[in-house]
Formats: structure tokens, sequence, C-alpha cells
């Protein structure tokens, strides 16, 4: 079995684990057996009414009024349109929320929001009219799992502010699974507070601010996590981030440690659909301090992730004052594909980073290696890269759509062919592998 199949088998054993104890049934809301109850939303239902499959609501915001630790709440196929957020903007840089999720489910009783099955809901916001900051969802609660929701068109209505988020987060212990957030004025999806978030099977794409304070495309990241202190256990897996006009995944200002695995970043730093210049155009950012250095720095890991044809650096250490984890990962055609750029005390620049299995081919390999840990990878450990290396160098079909169980599709770019030199040529890092040893890159073998 390869080491994706193992993946695999751990997240749908995690699925069943999390899969609620009533299902829906043509006969209404039903009641399991731990008093645990389903309910059902419709873009044509009514508030007023009974919650029931035949009867359904309108609103999430009634839904969260009523579930309890351990309901479900469906949501059947259609557009949920929003035209203003639930308060006043107090100013034109105040904040403000289209949906406020802030009751709590438990420790194994989360409150789960659920796309009905085989069914696609869409959170559209592009007709908000609100001038301040707009947030499309403000996670607060705690123990609430999203899943298989569309989320789009969240709008920055002017120029005194760097963004709006399409979902914003500061609560704790959520599941955010297999959201598609994109088309918004900012972050497609961004952990501002909490701890142990799992953001799992998720994509975030064609994101372009172009209200910006401080330019156009500047702010509009595919995922963010900028957590203070204390926050420890936020996951970012199976998740994609493409054609943001920012970066794909940015862990800047990040006071906690952060760990990204099984994920792919490209096409990031371009007005989305194009080839024209936005902002900074990383694949994954781990961390950094606005170039400063920081006593309170935390290290970050990045493992099993792919980044290619980013503006800028498909893996950046973007200042970081400490040495994080870079395991296992892909580059391609990225500028450079690995960039450690790391900060001193003294405020020197210095390479910062331990990496280890990484694969780089073509475009710039590296820069700043000076002072990192770097031991068995494709580019210090001589081994000669071409095409014929790999199934097939392609760079599309990777936005394909996702298997039955969320989990990424598989595409035959970028992986190495079976005879390739590139197999068994890792070092053991604790991560699954077949053969004598790990291969060099995001992909298992052999």
């Amino acid at each position: 079995m390869s080491s994706a199949q193992l993946v695999g088998r751990a997240l749908l054993i995690s699925a069943v684990a999390l899969s609620p104890l009533a299902i829906p049934t043509g006969s209404g809301a039903v009641s399991s057996a731990a008093a645990v109850t389903t309910y059902y939303v419709s873009p044509n239902g009514s508030d007023s009414a009974a919650g029931t499959q035949a009867a359904p609501w309108a609103s999430i915001a009634h839904a969260q009024a009523v579930a309890q630790p351990g309901d479900t709440v469906y949501f059947r196929g259609g557009t949920y349109r929003y035209t203003r957020a639930n308060s006043d903007c107090t100013s034109q840089t105040a904040r403000v929320d289209a949906i406020t999720l802030n009751k709590s489910g438990s420790s194994g009783s989360p409150i789960r929001y659920w796309a009905y099955p085989g069914e696609k809901p869409v959170f559209d916001f592009s007709g908000m009219t609100d001038d301040c900051r707009i947030k499309g969802f403000d996670i607060t609660g705690r123990w609430i799992h999203l899943k298989g929701l569309e989320v789009t068109g969240v709008r920055q209505n002017n120029k005194l502010n760097h963004e709006s988020w399409g979902i914003w987060i500061s609560g704790s212990d959520n599941t955010f699974e297999q959201i598609d957030t994109h088309h918004h004025m900012g972050p497609g999806l961004f952990l501002q507070n909490g701890g142990g978030n799992l953001v799992l099977n998720s994509d975030s794409h064609d994101n372009y601010d172009t209200n910006s304070s401080n330019g156009a495309g500047e702010n509009a990241d595919g995922f963010g996590a900028h957590i203070p202190a204390g926050r420890s256990g936020n996951v970012f897996r199976g998740c994609r981030a493409w054609w943001n006009a920012d970066d794909g995944f940015d862990l800047i200002s990040a006071y906690s440690s952060v760990t990204i695995e099984n994920s792919w970043a490209w096409r990031n730093g371009y007005m989305p659909g194009t080839t024209t210049a936005a902002g900074n155009g990383t694949g994954f950012k781990a961390g950094g301090y606005g170039g400063d250095y920081d006593a309170g720095a935390v290290k970050h890991t990045v493992r099993n992730s792919v980044a290619f044809l980013n503006r800028a650096s498909g893996f950046y250490a973007n200042h970081h004052p400490v040495a994080n984890d870079y395991f296992n990962n892909t580059g391609y055609g990225n500028h450079p594909d690995f960039n450690m750029l790391g900060v001193d005390a003294t405020g020197a620049a210095v390479g910062r980073g331990n990496l280890r299995n990484n694969l780089a081919y073509t475009g710039t390999l590296t820069s700043n290696m000076t002072g990192t840990s770097a031991a068995n990878n494709s580019w210090n450990l001589g081994v000669t890269l071409s095409d014929g290396q790999f199934q097939s160098v392609s760079t599309s079909g990777w936005d394909a759509a996702r298997r039955t169980d969320g989990s990424l599709p598989v595409p035959p770019g970028l992986r190495p062919r079976t005879d390739s030199t590139l197999v068994d040529k890792g070092v053991n890092v604790g991560l699954p592998y077949l053969g004598q040893a790990p291969d060099l890159g995001a992909f298992e073998i052999s």
C-alpha cells in the first residue's frame, strides 16, 4: 500500500468516526438513539417551517439557534445569497459578518453543518454592499464541523482596508472539510485565532483583492494562519490553493506551530486565470514576522506537499527566525523551488530550515541554503533529473474533481516512475514509506 493510500485510509476511518448518528431520510427530522437530531435547510425553505426534509428552514442562522451538540444540519443544493451583514458598519474600517457561528458543540459531539449528500450548497456573498471589511463566515464557536459547502464572492467595497475574508476562524477544535472557497477579495480561509482546527480536503482559489489599501492583489491568499501563541494543533491536510493573487498558504506572524501536509499550491501570485503579476506569489510561505527577528518564533512543518509554477518561491522561509521542517516535498518550476531565507538575532540574513527527502526540478532550484540542515534532497544527492524520471511532468489536471471521499485526485504529473533514480533515495523522517527507504518528493511510489 502506498503512503497516499495509507493517508487515504486514515482519512476514511476519520470520516466514518465523524459521521452523524442520524442519516437523511424522507420522513423529516430524525432522532437517533443518542437523542441527536437531523435538520434541513434549503434556499426555498422557511424559518417558520419545522426544519424537516419535507419542510426545511431557509437560513443557517435559524439552524444555529435550534441545533445542539451532536446535531446535524443538512443544506440542500442551490444558492444561498447574502446582500448585507448581520450588523451595521460602524466605520469604513470596521469588520462585519454575514454569517456568525458562535454556538459550540462539544468534544465528540460537534454541531455539523453539512452539504446534503450528492448536492452542492453555495453561499454567495457577491451581492453584499456593506462599506467596510466583510467576513462571509465568522466562526467563533468550538467543536463545529462544516463539510461540503461552497463559499464565494466576499467583497471589499472600499480602498481603506487590506482585505475581506471568505471564512474567518477564531474558534478552536473545528473541522472544515471539503470546503470550496473562491473568488473573494481577500483570503479564502483565514485562521486568526484558536487551536486544534483541521482544514481537510479543501480548496481555495481565484481570490483577488482589487481594492486592497496597499495595492491590488497584495492580500488575497488561498489559506492563512496568523495565530497567537498558545494555539497549537492547527492543521491543513489534503488542501489545494491555486491562482490566488497573493500566496497559496501564508503563515506569517503565526506564534503557534502549524502543520501543512499532503497539500498542493500552484499558479499563485497572478491575477486569476492569467500570467499577469499580482501579489507575492509564494506557494507555501512558512512563517516570518515582517522580516524582523522575533524571539517568540515557532517551528512549522510542511510535508508531502507540491508547489509548481508559482510566480515566486514554491517553499519559502520568509525571514523566519527558526528552522522549519520541510520533509518529502516537490517543487517544480518555481522561482526558486526552495527559498530558505531566514534571519538571525542580529537581523542578518541566514539560511533557516531542516530539509529532507525534497525534490526540486526546473525553475531555480534553491536559494539561501547556507546555514540550513539539508540532506537527502535531490540537489545534494547528485541525482540526475530529467522528464523521463517521472510518469509525466504535466501541470494540467491538478484541479480535477476530488475523489468520492474528498481526497485529492491522482494526476500522473511529477510522480516518479517505478524505475526512477528518485526511488528509495530518502531517509526515514518518521513518515510512512515503502521499499528500503523513502522516495524523494511528495509521492511514495514503491
